[in-house]
């Protein structure tokens, strides 16, 4: 039976008033005092619990569920709900996302699949532009638009896993981010920056510009509150996600979409989506089995289609086992992940859709003889001309053969938002939570009176429509994802888990923190903070500066090509933003998020040693 998180106080400790009675639906109102951040740790270490997450504001929260006997997915859900209230322009109700939960009464890893998917009614040639009859320009116009916006599953994805590992209500769950949202919370740098970097874009909807324009900029320092969307946590709490998915709300979501409020203050062309009440109503959760490949005596675990994390980390994995990179230099090692990388892409491009749409190939990609036969087009000591191939799933024996001379030249559109949360309890459960709504700021369009920003989550399906495309627009499809939590097992018990956001670079960035701790020989803390590279099967290697600073000059010997990632000042500069927890000898449990990455991360333990 669930328990219930009845009369509970505010943490001093966290400087959270989240779980107030106050929270609740139909409570009075009280004047909101002063919300002050918790400090940002990116390290902690200890027993009984912890949390890691971008926010110090979540990961509060998520602790505070795991202090009052909640388990790790009640903390997933709490904090999850918290970042839709401070990280409102990487996620919220308004998207979707994938679950992955170990559970440590069976020992079984499953997977919640809540990927937004396309209306009934959306068409091939969706995003065409009807008066030339050329695709729109992918930003600023598609992405803030009604007709790239995807039936979200957060809500969906948060019931199914209350209902099948949780011991909170969803009213219980929620009520700390409703507290949350009417209390507010202090705005700071990255906050700002990504309201500067999409005001053009918020200013296109009468919503979007009252919430979170107003009359200007938030300024550091000042309490931003969301009393809207407090208002609809506490109702999607009390009425359930029927209220979401098949009433009120779902009419608000579908006619928004359709006919976004526009202000007179925009020039964007804002095409209207196609999305009715029923694409609400027919939306389900997915709950399926996890990927998993053996990698140096570990069991990692991710998604399976319709994202493409679990395939492409596996294969690259798999790849990667062929060769002892812990007796490498580190240029050595670093060469031979972002040939990896390049290969394990050139199949995620050519086989990789919803299964429900495509026949994915799941088990080839991540058969140890398909590696075998795809590391035959690593050159240890040179770099290969990008595209690469894809390989042949069709035949392969593990011996060096001539690749399929197609390639997936595939165009980029993964917006590099995002968030990601661990969390691990004092019984042994631990869930890795990667959720999203796509772009930074998504559709740019708040429902009317809710508080929240809707998806652009269909700019993921290929922009150009092409019949052979496993990632082609279909109506009711889910648009392939890079979103990658991941669980790494040892003998049956959870020693890792982790997950970033970052568009397509999320896979690289979690691929690389496994290379580190497992191969390389950092600790997790280092692991997460090193310096960082992606490869994708392109031309040259997206990469920070600090990682051209330090290995661009040993790489460049491979012919290896590198653009830094972003411009200074940009949130674009930096790739991913990793949250993860390590579990020792004794239960002990390393948390870690970024030390400076995304404004730095939070990372938070029960009992702190």
């Amino acid at each position: 039976m669930r328990r219930t998180l009845a009369t509970l106080t505010a943490s001093a400790t966290a400087g959270v008033a989240a779980l107030a009675l106050a929270a609740a639906p139909g409570a009075p109102a009280v004047a909101d005092p002063p919300n002050p951040a918790p400090p940002k740790t990116p390290t902690a270490i200890g027993h009984g619990g912890a949390v890691s997450s971008v926010d110090p504001y979540a990961s509060a929260i998520g602790l505070e569920v795991l202090e009052r006997g909640g388990n790790a997915v009640d903390a997933a859900v709490a904090t999850a709900a918290a970042l839709g209230v401070t990280e409102p322009y990487s996620a919220g109700i308004g998207g979707g996302g994938y679950f992955v939960h170990y559970d440590a009464a069976t020992g079984e890893v499953t997977t919640i699949d809540g990927r937004e998917t396309a209306p009934a009614d959306m068409q091939p040639d969706a995003f065409i532009d009807p008066s030339t009859g050329r695709p729109y320009r992918f930003s600023p116009e598609l992405v803030t638009s009604g007709v790239s916006v995807g039936v979200p599953g957060t809500p969906a994805t948060w019931d199914e896993a209350l209902d099948r590992w949780g011991s909170l209500s969803l009213s219980d769950a929620l009520a700390p981010a409703a507290a949350l949202a009417q209390r507010g919370f202090v705005v700071d740098e990255t906050f700002r920056l990504q309201t500067s970097e999409n005001a053009h874009r918020f200013r296109t909807f009468t919503s979007t510009k009252e919430l979170f324009l107003g009359d200007g900029l938030p300024e550091v320092g000042s309490t931003f509150r969301n009393r809207d969307l407090a208002r609809t946590y506490r109702q999607l709490g009390a009425k359930g996600v029927d209220w979401f998915y098949g009433g009120r709300l779902a009419a608000e979501i579908s006619a928004t979409v359709q006919e976004p409020p526009l202000s007179g203050d925009t020039d964007l062309p804002v095409p209207p989506g196609s999305m009715m009440p029923g694409d609400l109503a027919d939306y389900e959760a997915l709950v399926q089995a996890p990927t998993r490949v053996g990698y140096r005596g570990y069991d990692v675990y991710g998604m399976a289609p319709s994202s493409s994390g679990g395939t492409t980390v596996g294969e690259s994995l798999n790849i990667l086992e062929q060769y002892d990179l812990s007796s490498m230099t580190p240029g050595q090692a670093l060469h031979h992940y972002l040939e990896s990388t390049a290969l394990a892409f050139a199949d995620r491009g050519r086989y990789v859709g919803d299964p429900a749409y495509v026949d994915v190939p799941t088990e080839a990609l991540l058969d140890d003889t398909f590696a075998k036969e795809r590391a035959c087009e690593l050159d240890p000591e040179a770099a290969a001309a990008k595209p690469v191939p894809a390989g042949d799933v069709t035949s392969y024996d593990g011996v060096c053969a001539t690749a399929d001379p197609q390639t997936a030249d595939e165009r980029d559109t993964e917006g590099v938002s995002t968030t990601h949360l661990t969390t691990a309890d004092r019984w042994g459960n631990v869930v890795a939570y990667t959720l999203t709504i796509e772009q930074t700021g998504g559709s740019g369009i708040v429902v009317p009176d809710r508080g929240f920003i809707l998806n652009n989550e269909l700019t993921d399906f290929s922009t150009v429509y092409d019949p052979a495309d496993p990632n082609r627009i279909q109506a009711g499809k889910r648009p392939r994802s890079s979103m990658s939590p991941t669980i790494v097992l040892e003998d049956g018990e959870p020693v890792l888990a982790l997950g970033s956001p970052g568009g397509s670079t999320i896979i690289t960035t979690v691929l690389q923190v496994l290379l580190n701790r497992l191969d390389l020989g950092m600790g997790l803390p280092a692991a997460v903070a090193a310096p960082r590279a992606s490869q994708r099967n392109t031309a040259a290697v997206t990469a920070e500066q600090a990682f051209v600073d330090a290995y661009g000059a040993a790489l460049a010997g491979y012919g290896h090509r590198f653009a830094v990632a972003g411009a200074p000042g940009s949130s674009a500069s930096e790739i991913g933003a990793v949250a993860a927890i390590e579990v020792g000898p004794g239960g002990m449990l390393t948390a870690v998020a970024e030390p400076r990455r995304r404004g730095g991360g939070s990372a938070m333990v029960v009992d702190p040693d």
